[in-house]
């Protein structure tokens, strides 16, 4: 908690923190399941008891003309909140319409207004903006993370938080940045909280991404965290043991190179795991000149 003495720096300091860990937003003291919501008529709130005076009873023969339902008829059903498919698609089916969407993608540009319109996935209905990419898609290196955060949600484009600011720095220590690299995620939608994607969420948005890749057309994918290197290489291990490595990536014509790498999410609450992802860069520049 902050303390009287803390300096305006400080409490900065405090508030990013929390904004990171995704409490950026104050909505109830108790926490709701929105998508159970969906399927869930509102509660309907008692009234307090009034004392009324009794309205005069019409005249004999007259025909009321009235909008209040005669006693005794059901109340009229209030009307579903819907989060579209969503709400109900199942994963497979979700994930077999996402496949079909995105082979018909032509260009990145198309692709990105077929992803804006899907509604099978739950995160659109929760995110602000679709996070879809930033950089030069004609570039040779592609930076892949895991999800959008807070800042990014905000402004739509991806690591444009704490996270990004390193990952520009990363970049610049090699020779490159946003003109001469291509960022995405492989999900583009930020979870409720900045929580860890689920498998079925990944799932449902990993067609999106591999043809986001194809598109691309990248010779080098730098996978930032397990969460990506996991989805695009299928290995179960923890970005510990496979960062550094090399993984192949099949592209309809050729073949790229995956590269596993830490997150830098996970450097700043880890600082000194820089002089691994330093290494990691340093194998990156190689492999971009041609001497790995």
């Amino acid at each position: 908690m902050p303390s009287p003495t803390d300096t305006q720096a400080d409490l900065i300091a405090y508030l990013d923190f929390h904004v990171e860990a995704g409490a950026d937003a104050a909505l109830d003291e108790q926490p709701h399941d929105r998508f159970g919501e969906a399927d869930t008529p509102a509660p309907t709130l008692r009234a307090p008891r009034r004392t009324a005076p009794r309205a005069a009873e019409p005249p004999a023969g007259a025909v009321a003309n009235t909008l209040v339902p005669p006693p005794g008829s059901p109340p009229p059903a209030a009307a579903p909140r819907t989060f579209g498919r969503a709400a109900s698609a199942q994963p497979d089916e979700a994930a077999s319409d996402a496949r079909a969407r995105a082979r018909q993608a032509r260009t990145l540009d198309e692709l990105e207004r077929i992803l804006a319109d899907f509604d099978a996935c739950p995160l659109r209905f929760t995110a602000k903006n679709l996070v879809f990419a930033d950089g030069n898609p004609e570039a040779r290196v592609m930076f892949l993370g895991e999800a959008p955060g807070a800042d990014e949600d905000r402004i739509g484009k991806p690591f444009m938080g704490r996270s990004g600011q390193l990952l520009d720095k990363m970049m610049k220590a090699i020779g490159l940045d946003r003109s001469s690299a291509y960022i995405g995620n492989i999900v583009p939608w930020r979870p409720p909280g900045n929580r860890n994607p689920t498998p079925q969420e990944v799932a449902v948005c990993r067609p999106f991404v591999e043809r986001q890749i194809e598109l691309v057309d990248p010779d080098i994918i730098v996978c930032l965290g397990a969460p990506a290197t996991q989805t695009l290489t299928g290995t179960k291990d923890g970005i510990l043991r496979t960062r550094g490595r090399l993984f192949p990536y099949k592209l309809p014509s050729r073949e790229a190179k995956v590269l596993a790498t830490l997150h830098p999410a996970f450097l700043l609450r880890q600082p000194v795991q820089k002089r691994l992802a330093w290494r990691d860069f340093r194998a990156l520049r190689a492999l971009l000149d041609g001497k790995a």
